[in-house]
């Protein structure tokens, strides 16, 4: 793959819809050998996986790479943690911006930049359901815009 572009892997779809994501953070993800491979054949899932700081250190937790169908022995554990690789100063403000009531970290996007596995991770505070119901009425909304405006423009 040539420098420079970048090929998206996974999207979390759920979590624009349980989170109000405030701030985002590009991090490169450490990898075994069968976990790059299996990743870049879109064998990942994300749906449930969510970051947590463990002693000064951010992981990347219940992300699920399906095992290499080639990696006989090699091959890793599927829901293992993984580790983050962010900048000290960015590790220490989430530290302080996670301790806050309702602040979790959750990875938006896993994609693959000049040949590295890079995961978007975001700050959420979550949606209560009376916010989720709004969120939905909005986009019912635009989509009938939408909808009325392609048809009057026919």
């Amino acid at each position: 793959m040539p420098k420079g572009t970048g090929k998206t892997i996974a999207v979390n779809k759920k979590a624009r819809h349980d989170y109000f994501i405030e701030e985002t953070y590009e991090a490169g993800i450490v990898l075994q050998g069968t976990e790059i491979k299996s990743l870049r054949l879109g064998r990942v899932s994300i749906k449930d996986a969510h970051a947590r700081i463990i002693n000064g250190e951010v992981f990347l937790v219940n992300l699920h790479i399906a095992e290499y169908e080639q990696g006989n022995r090699y091959n890793h554990d599927p829901t293992r943690s993984r580790k983050l690789l962010l900048h000290r100063n960015q590790i220490d403000k989430l530290i302080g911006l996670t301790q806050q009531e309702g602040y979790t970290l959750v990875p938006l996007k896993i994609y693959i930049k000049n040949g590295y596995a890079k995961v978007l991770i975001g700050l959420g505070r979550g949606k209560k359901k009376f916010d989720k119901r709004e969120d939905m009425k909005r986009k019912q909304m635009k989509r009938d815009a939408d909808r009325a405006l392609k048809e009057y423009n026919q």
